[in-house]
Protein backbone atom coordinates (compact mmCIF):
# COMPACT_ATOMS: atom_id res chain seq x y z
CA UNK A 1 0.00 0.00 0.00
CA UNK A 2 1.70 3.32 -1.08
CA UNK A 3 -0.79 5.85 0.13
CA UNK A 4 0.28 7.94 3.40
CA UNK A 5 -1.62 11.19 3.74
CA UNK A 6 -4.87 10.29 5.34
CA UNK A 7 -7.90 12.40 6.34
CA UNK A 8 -9.55 11.92 9.95
CA UNK A 9 -12.37 13.14 11.05
CA UNK A 10 -12.75 13.79 14.94
CA UNK A 11 -16.38 13.96 15.60
CA UNK A 12 -18.97 13.54 18.82
CA UNK A 13 -21.38 16.55 20.29
CA UNK A 14 -20.86 19.69 21.15
CA UNK A 15 -18.84 20.45 24.46
CA UNK A 16 -17.08 16.34 24.52
CA UNK A 17 -13.30 18.24 23.65
CA UNK A 18 -13.31 17.16 20.28
CA UNK A 19 -11.19 20.47 19.64
CA UNK A 20 -9.22 19.71 22.68
CA UNK A 21 -8.06 16.66 21.67
CA UNK A 22 -7.78 17.82 18.49
CA UNK A 23 -5.18 20.85 19.49
CA UNK A 24 -3.33 17.98 22.27
CA UNK A 25 -2.46 15.75 19.80
CA UNK A 26 -1.32 18.64 17.18
CA UNK A 27 0.62 21.09 19.52
CA UNK A 28 0.73 19.44 22.88
CA UNK A 29 -1.20 22.03 24.22
CA UNK A 30 -4.40 22.18 26.43
CA UNK A 31 -7.33 24.62 25.25
CA UNK A 32 -8.57 25.61 28.87
CA UNK A 33 -11.57 27.80 27.08
CA UNK A 34 -14.68 26.39 25.32
CA UNK A 35 -15.49 28.01 21.80
CA UNK A 36 -18.24 25.93 19.49
CA UNK A 37 -16.39 24.74 16.54
CA UNK A 38 -17.59 25.40 13.15
CA UNK A 39 -15.07 23.24 11.41
CA UNK A 40 -11.54 23.60 11.49
CA UNK A 41 -9.27 21.68 9.33
CA UNK A 42 -5.58 20.52 10.37
CA UNK A 43 -2.16 18.79 9.10
CA UNK A 44 0.31 17.01 10.64
CA UNK A 45 2.97 14.42 9.71
CA UNK A 46 3.44 11.77 12.21
CA UNK A 47 5.87 8.91 12.08
CA UNK A 48 3.86 5.47 13.09
CA UNK A 49 5.23 2.02 13.14
CA UNK A 50 8.52 3.56 11.08
CA UNK A 51 5.84 4.73 8.52
CA UNK A 52 5.73 8.56 7.82
CA UNK A 53 2.37 9.62 7.14
CA UNK A 54 0.41 13.10 6.39
CA UNK A 55 -2.89 13.47 8.49
CA UNK A 56 -5.57 16.05 7.19
CA UNK A 57 -7.85 16.26 10.61
CA UNK A 58 -11.63 17.89 10.54
CA UNK A 59 -12.34 18.85 13.64
CA UNK A 60 -16.40 18.85 13.34
CA UNK A 61 -19.14 20.80 14.41
CA UNK A 62 -21.02 19.39 17.68
CA UNK A 63 -24.16 21.22 17.34
CA UNK A 64 -27.28 20.32 15.82
CA UNK A 65 -27.68 22.88 13.61
CA UNK A 66 -24.42 21.67 11.65
CA UNK A 67 -25.80 18.90 10.68
CA UNK A 68 -26.11 19.49 6.93
CA UNK A 69 -22.35 19.24 6.88
CA UNK A 70 -22.37 15.76 8.18
CA UNK A 71 -22.62 13.87 5.73
CA UNK A 72 -20.37 15.83 3.71
CA UNK A 73 -17.11 15.41 6.17
CA UNK A 74 -18.29 11.61 6.68
CA UNK A 75 -17.86 11.08 2.89
CA UNK A 76 -14.53 12.43 2.66
CA UNK A 77 -13.47 10.72 5.77
CA UNK A 78 -10.76 7.80 5.39
CA UNK A 79 -10.92 7.29 9.65
CA UNK A 80 -13.06 8.48 12.51
CA UNK A 81 -12.12 9.46 15.80
CA UNK A 82 -15.51 9.18 17.71
CA UNK A 83 -15.88 11.42 20.65
CA UNK A 84 -18.10 11.28 23.60
CA UNK A 85 -17.59 12.95 27.32
CA UNK A 86 -17.78 10.39 30.27
CA UNK A 87 -19.72 13.08 32.24
CA UNK A 88 -22.61 13.55 29.50
CA UNK A 89 -24.62 10.64 28.87
CA UNK A 90 -26.54 12.57 25.75
CA UNK A 91 -22.84 12.58 24.04
CA UNK A 92 -22.63 8.57 24.72
CA UNK A 93 -26.38 7.84 22.73
CA UNK A 94 -25.05 10.29 19.64
CA UNK A 95 -21.65 8.88 19.05
CA UNK A 96 -24.05 5.65 18.61
CA UNK A 97 -26.32 6.88 16.09
CA UNK A 98 -23.33 8.95 14.66
CA UNK A 99 -21.35 5.55 13.99
CA UNK A 100 -24.62 4.04 12.53
CA UNK A 101 -24.62 6.94 10.18
CA UNK A 102 -21.12 6.49 8.81
CA UNK A 103 -21.78 3.40 8.01
CA UNK A 104 -24.75 4.10 6.27
CA UNK A 105 -22.89 7.03 4.25
CA UNK A 106 -20.37 4.90 3.73
CA UNK A 107 -22.12 2.19 2.73
CA UNK A 108 -20.10 -0.49 4.75
CA UNK A 109 -20.85 -2.87 7.53
CA UNK A 110 -16.99 -2.05 9.30
CA UNK A 111 -15.01 0.75 8.70
CA UNK A 112 -11.98 2.56 10.51
CA UNK A 113 -13.37 4.08 13.74
CA UNK A 114 -12.07 4.64 17.07
CA UNK A 115 -13.91 5.17 20.22
CA UNK A 116 -12.99 7.77 22.80
CA UNK A 117 -14.37 8.75 26.72
CA UNK A 118 -13.38 12.03 26.85
CA UNK A 119 -12.46 13.95 30.23
CA UNK A 120 -11.74 10.90 32.08
CA UNK A 121 -9.58 12.94 34.36
CA UNK A 122 -13.26 14.04 36.03
CA UNK A 123 -13.70 10.76 37.67
CA UNK A 124 -15.76 12.01 40.29
CA UNK A 125 -18.42 13.38 37.92
CA UNK A 126 -18.42 10.06 35.67
CA UNK A 127 -21.64 9.22 34.42
CA UNK A 128 -20.44 6.62 32.11
CA UNK A 129 -18.24 4.04 33.07
CA UNK A 130 -15.13 2.49 31.38
CA UNK A 131 -17.04 -1.19 30.93
CA UNK A 132 -19.68 0.74 29.14
CA UNK A 133 -17.67 2.30 27.18
CA UNK A 134 -15.54 -0.62 26.01
CA UNK A 135 -18.64 -2.93 25.60
CA UNK A 136 -20.10 -0.87 23.18
CA UNK A 137 -16.65 -0.28 21.13
CA UNK A 138 -16.63 -4.71 21.29
CA UNK A 139 -19.82 -4.59 19.62
CA UNK A 140 -18.86 -2.17 17.33
CA UNK A 141 -15.60 -3.91 16.66
CA UNK A 142 -13.96 -0.63 17.22
CA UNK A 143 -10.71 0.17 19.67
CA UNK A 144 -11.75 2.37 22.62
CA UNK A 145 -9.76 4.15 24.64
CA UNK A 146 -10.58 6.40 27.61
CA UNK A 147 -8.75 10.14 27.26
CA UNK A 148 -8.10 13.14 28.99
CA UNK A 149 -6.55 16.28 26.77
CA UNK A 150 -6.06 18.17 30.31
CA UNK A 151 -4.09 15.47 31.44
CA UNK A 152 -3.02 13.92 27.32
CA UNK A 153 -3.77 10.42 28.29
CA UNK A 154 -4.31 8.09 25.25
CA UNK A 155 -4.42 11.29 22.67
CA UNK A 156 -1.72 10.17 19.95
CA UNK A 157 -2.63 6.63 21.21
CA UNK A 158 -5.73 6.92 20.11
CA UNK A 159 -4.78 8.88 16.55
CA UNK A 160 -2.16 6.29 16.37
CA UNK A 161 -4.66 3.71 16.31
CA UNK A 162 -7.05 5.35 13.48
CA UNK A 163 -4.06 5.63 11.09
CA UNK A 164 -3.14 1.87 11.73
CA UNK A 165 -6.98 0.92 10.79
CA UNK A 166 -7.10 2.85 7.78
CA UNK A 167 -3.95 1.21 6.46
CA UNK A 168 -5.38 -2.07 7.48
CA UNK A 169 -8.18 -1.08 5.71
CA UNK A 170 -7.03 -0.08 2.36
CA UNK A 171 -4.30 -2.36 2.26
CA UNK A 172 -7.09 -5.36 2.54
CA UNK A 173 -9.64 -3.15 0.03
CA UNK A 174 -6.56 -2.74 -1.92
CA UNK A 175 -6.55 -6.71 -2.13
CA UNK A 176 -10.21 -7.23 -2.58
CA UNK A 177 -9.92 -4.94 -5.58
CA UNK A 178 -6.61 -6.47 -6.94
CA UNK A 179 -8.32 -9.95 -6.74
CA UNK A 180 -11.26 -8.70 -8.88
CA UNK A 181 -9.28 -7.37 -11.36
CA UNK A 182 -7.18 -10.73 -11.72
CA UNK A 183 -10.72 -12.61 -11.99
CA UNK A 184 -12.20 -9.96 -14.72
CA UNK A 185 -8.67 -10.49 -16.63
CA UNK A 186 -9.55 -14.52 -16.49
CA UNK A 187 -12.84 -14.40 -17.46
CA UNK A 188 -11.32 -12.09 -20.80
CA UNK A 189 -8.60 -14.18 -21.61
CA UNK A 190 -9.03 -16.74 -24.05
CA UNK A 191 -6.97 -17.36 -27.06
CA UNK A 192 -8.41 -18.32 -30.81
CA UNK A 193 -6.37 -20.71 -32.59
Amino acid sequence: MDKKDFTIVVIGAGGVGKSAITIQFLQNYFVIEYDPTIEESYRKQVIIDSETYLLDILDTAGQEGYSAMREQYMDSGEGFILVYSIIQRDSFTKIQKLKDMILRVKDEEKFPMVFLGNKCDLEDQRLISKQEGFKFAQSSKCPFFETSAKNMININESFYECVRLIRQYFSEKGDIDEEKKRKKKRKYNCSII
